[in-house]
């Protein structure tokens, strides 16, 4: 794995246009030009720090490419087990794959998110209190997640402005119905952007690792509810086309890797290890997906959103 001493690197110079075509101001690549540099790309740092200060849990780390590219990341370091409190990786995959159900790539709320392991000592050159997340091995996981430019999260939730802007209306609605399908539970400042665009104003939710099953954080939970009420004719009509098996397929498996000689090598597409836990692990597999139980929480709760429509309590636009 390549990588470089960790540099300062200049904030402008991570918002510079590459040579290849933007997706918009706020994703810079094709998604699956994105999700395939975070998932196997190199990992050559040239910055590391903390998401909002010195010491946090998350940090911003800005990769650089062979071709030049340069990504900033959030990078989320699993706890040993991969499930804790505010601290749920599958949690955190698992909104970024059910958004694509019912939304475009150019609708995404959630930015690309992956789950990677790195070897533990390399990790150690910018982290020295990583542990290995699963005993008996010596990778961690963690989750990377592209970093968005030009959004702020101030006045993200605009009634009036709902009410008078169709595009922002659009935009806040595709947001919320994934929120209320994820159940999310954590109102931390920050959690939720607003694209700085007047004229594209899109939504995005940065942070779900507090949702699902998960107990509700103490900084509020008003958006694993409604608090729309009209949803986007497309966006109602897709999520009327998934199905349980839908959900299954995109939400059951999230990743699975191999353990070779003490290291956690990611493997393609594979079968259910044990439907009944988030978590699974067995002699020669880590695999990380929702349990047959969440989603049919989640199942349910999509249920629930069309006969909302269905009996006029929610109006399509």
């Amino acid at each position: 794995m390549k990588h470089a001493r960790a540099v300062l690197l200049p904030l402008g110079l991570l918002a510079a246009p590459l040579q290849v075509p933007a997706q918009d101001s706020h994703i810079i690549l094709p998604i699956p030009d994105l999700e395939a540099r975070l998932r196997d790309g190199p990992l050559q740092v040239v910055d590391w720090r903390g998401s909002r200060a010195e010491g946090d849990r998350t940090q911003r780390v800005v990769l650089m490419y062979e071709d030049s590219t340069i990504l900033a990341v959030k990078w989320a370091r699993a706890a040993p087990g991969a499930a804790a409190f505010n601290n749920e990786p599958r949690y955190e995959v698992a909104a970024y794959e059910l958004q694509k159900l019912f939304l475009g790539p150019d609708e995404y709320v959630v930015p690309p998110t992956i789950l990677r392991a790195v070897p533990r000592d390399w990790l150690r050159e910018y982290d020295e209190t990583a542990l290995a997340t699963f005993d008996g091995t010596s990778s961690v996981l963690v989750v990377l997640q592209y970093w968005l430019f030009n959004v702020t999260n101030e006045k993200f939730w605009d009634e009036d402005r709902f009410r008078q802007d169709s595009v922002y209306a659009r935009h806040l609605a595709n947001m919320n119905v994934l929120t209320y399908l994820i159940r999310h539970a954590d109102e931390n400042v920050g959690n939720f952007l607003i694209g700085l665009d007047s004229a594209r104003p899109r939504l995005f939710s940065v942070d779900n690792g507090v949702a699902f099953r998960s107990d509700p954080s103490n900084r509020g939970t008003a958006w694993r509810n409604l608090q729309v009420d009209r949803l986007p004719h497309a966006t109602v009509a897709r999520l009327r086309a998934i199905t349980r098996d839908d959900l299954d397929r995109a939400l059951g498996v999230l990743a699975t890797f191999g353990i070779t000689g003490g290291m956690l090598i990611p493997m393609g597409p594979s079968p259910n290890l044990d439907e009944r836990r988030g978590v699974r692990r067995n002699d020669e597999y880590v695999q990380l997906g929702l349990t047959r139980s969440e989603i049919d929480d989640v199942h349910e709760r999509l249920r629930e959103l069309l006969e909302r429509i269905d009996s006029g309590r929610i109006r399509t636009f």
